[in-house]
């Protein structure tokens, strides 16, 4: 018993629930990661207390069953979203320029929450159908709601899409920082292996993952605002641009194809089956996604 009553969690009627665990979604693990490393509170937490680098793959595979949790899980996402907050009650310190910090001060944490609502915009955006006005207000209305799951407080929350819309400008223009936790989100040139490749050979994979480095830090900086492409040094010239739309087009196109079920994260998909009665159980996260050793 938790002496209060929870939030209402989202369901299947929602944006969310349609666009947020979408596969696309992990073309914009590189933009989620950079862009919540950039905030200097949040850096820190990573560069002194995480050990995401030693363990790149599965941890952000096995990080994304809990996040989905607290959107997919129903009856339980208040207690998803509780366990994902007390991941981060130790987390705290003082970063390299003298600055205290702590993960779940509401400033920081609001910050991570506010690059998981935008990431259903940008997947739209660019690698489908982009989102109308009010389809944007819906979302974010939704995010306040998955937010309050979580228990922190929501003193930094905009009201509305268009206060949202303020605070990102304001956060990408004044807030956040180049720092090395960003900057090794984005040095993936010797990248291990996906888990879900493990038998694919290592020489194979060392000359595969040098074109898949460079696309992959090019397509993050198509997605960045221009003022944190500024920020980290990357040009952006009209043909990568016009590459970058014609690789979303082809995302989009191609997705149609893909069974519905088939778009969607485990988590999320067990949702969908429980809805229909035929899934009542929660998915979690396999053991190729365990730490290695």
């Amino acid at each position: 018993m938790t002496g209060r009553t929870d939030p209402e969690p989202l369901g299947p009627s929602s944006l969310t629930w349609r666009y947020f665990s979408d596969w696309r979604a992990v073309l914009l693990a590189l933009w989620a990661g950079s862009m919540q490393n950039m905030h200097p509170a949040l850096g820190a937490g990573v560069e002194q207390h995480s050990r995401f680098f030693e363990e790149r793959w599965e941890r952000l595979f096995r990080s994304l069953y809990p996040i989905a949790g607290v959107v997919y899980d129903g009856p339980d996402a208040a207690r998803t979203a509780r366990r994902v907050r007390d991941y981060h009650l130790g987390i705290k310190g003082t970063d390299r320029h003298g600055r205290p910090y702590h993960a779940l001060d509401p400033d920081t944490f609001f910050w991570a929450h506010a690059t998981f609502v935008m990431i259903p915009v940008l997947l739209c955006e660019h690698f489908g159908r982009p989102l109308t006005l009010p389809e944007k207000e819906r979302l974010y209305a939704e995010g306040l709601r998955w937010y309050t799951l979580y228990g922190v407080s929501a003193r930094p929350a905009p009201p509305d899409w268009q206060g949202f819309c303020a605070y990102w400008d304001r956060m990408c223009a004044q807030v956040l920082e180049d720092s090395p936790a960003a900057r090794a989100v984005l040095d993936i040139r010797r990248i291990a292996r996906p888990p879900a490749l493990g038998r694919l050979p290592q020489p194979l994979w060392r000359v595969l993952r040098v074109p898949f480095a460079r696309f992959g830090v090019w397509l993050t900086v198509g997605l960045y605002p221009p003022v944190v492409r500024e920020r980290l040094g990357y040009g952006w010239s009209r043909r990568s641009a016009f590459g970058f739309r014609l690789f979303g087009r082809a995302v989009a196109l191609g997705w149609r194809l893909v069974p519905f079920e088939r778009r969607f994260h485990p988590r999320a998909r067990a949702a969908w089956r429980r809805e229909r009665g035929l899934e009542p159980v929660l998915v979690e996260s396999p053991a190729r996604n365990h730490a290695p050793g």
